[in-house]
């Protein structure tokens, strides 16, 4: 993240969203140009948004970038609220779109088509889907510049003319983490991508998500609500926020216990809003940490006694699955064409299945 550059006369703020924070934020199209000023991030305020100061709105959608930058920007006229430049004082409300105008085209990297190996698990002239693994990451970002799903992308649709990978009205639709594997869907025309966009941002998709969590559960099923925004102390950490902090953006997560495993349980969560490391902090809040989410502290060992074979044992199970153990298992949604209601479903990956059995055979 480059916070030395100042948003001013210019200068361009690259590199504002670290992809691997923001897994879940559904993208929108950037680069437009309008009246001499170049599109360079669009943030569409959230239907639950109270009002707030867009100076404090950037703050929390934009990371480390400081509060004096923002309004030196919007001093300059290069803060925009529907279309129309805004001072720092402007309150953002629900479904505002904010945008981020400079007077040069943004110092982009070209994606370059790689032939990286995709499981594709569907495709037709609209949109494919794909099963992530782990460890891939998603979008070129901030130290990861190659060797990403987009530039595999970019070579599996070398030969279709209608797509540029560096056209961000086409392309990915949303995001999940570097070392979470799972479903992804993307829009290869513009339609495509406006229908889906609008899918994830009323919450109207269906995604399910499989995780193996620390702890036993009294109960079978349950839901977590809290505000999540950047975690204050810790900016590569997300948190759950009191009600009344106004960066905090509400989130909800259902789950239930499909496979209780001593010290760990197999849990689903079905998102109900897609926030980012949702599931991550939502399990954490409620002391079922992620098994093996080094981020949040799930790579020690949080149950089970102290024994030597037993801390032996532990980690192996780190070494079967060296990354916390989540996977987006399905993905639903309207066909942004036909209206058809589509819903994929992939399996768990090695390393989850491995480690499942490891714990299956301890009990």
């Amino acid at each position: 993240m480059t916070d030395e550059e100042e948003l001013l006369d210019g200068e361009l703020l690259d590199d504002l969203l670290d992809d691997e924070l923001l897994p879940e934020e559904t993208l929108a199209p950037t680069g437009e140009t309008e009246g001499g000023l170049y599109e360079h991030r669009r943030v569409v305020a959230d239907k639950g948004q109270s009002p707030m100061r867009v100076d404090k709105f950037l703050m929390d959608h934009l990371g480390d970038t400081s509060r004096n930058r923002i309004q030196k920007a919007a001093e300059a006229g290069f803060i925009q609220a529907n279309g129309h430049p805004v001072k720092s004082n402007y309150k953002v409300k629900a479904g505002d779109v904010v945008t981020l105008m400079l007077d040069r085209p943004k110092r982009d990297w070209e994606i370059i088509p790689e032939d990286i190996p995709l499981n594709v698990v569907y495709e037709d002239d609209d949109l494919l889907v794909v099963n992530k693994p782990a460890g891939l990451v998603v979008h070129p970002g901030c130290g990861n510049f190659s060797g990403t799903l987009v530039n595999a992308l970019a070579w599996h649709l070398r030969d279709d003319k209608r797509f540029d990978p560096n056209d961000p009205t086409v392309g990915l639709v949303h995001r999940i983490d570097k070392d979470t594997s799972g479903l992804l869907v993307i829009a290869k025309t513009p339609e495509a991508k406006t229908s889906l966009c609008q899918q994830f941002f009323v919450h109207s998709t269906r995604r399910l998500y499989n995780a193996l969590v620390w702890g036993p559960f009294t109960e079978d099923e349950g839901t977590i609500r809290g505000n999540i925004g950047r975690n204050p102390k810790d900016r590569l950490q997300m948190a759950i926020l009191p009600d009344d902090n106004p960066t905090g953006k509400p989130a909800v997560t259902h789950y239930r216990v499909l496979e209780r495993l001593g010290y760990v349980t197999l849990v689903e969560c079905r998102l109900e809003t897609g926030r980012t490391h949702q599931i991550r902090v939502h399990m954490k809040s409620i002391g079922h940490t992620l098994f093996n989410d080094e981020r949040y502290g799930g790579q020690e060992i949080l149950r089970g006694d102290r024994t030597s074979s037993y801390k032996a044992f532990i980690h192996n199970c780190f070494a079967l699955c060296p990354r916390q153990a989540l996977h987006a298992r399905t993905l639903g949604f309207r066909h942004p064409r036909t209206g058809q209601e589509m819903d994929f479903t992939s399996e768990l990956p090695q390393d989850i299945t491995q480690l499942l059995e490891k714990w299956r055979k301890r009990q």
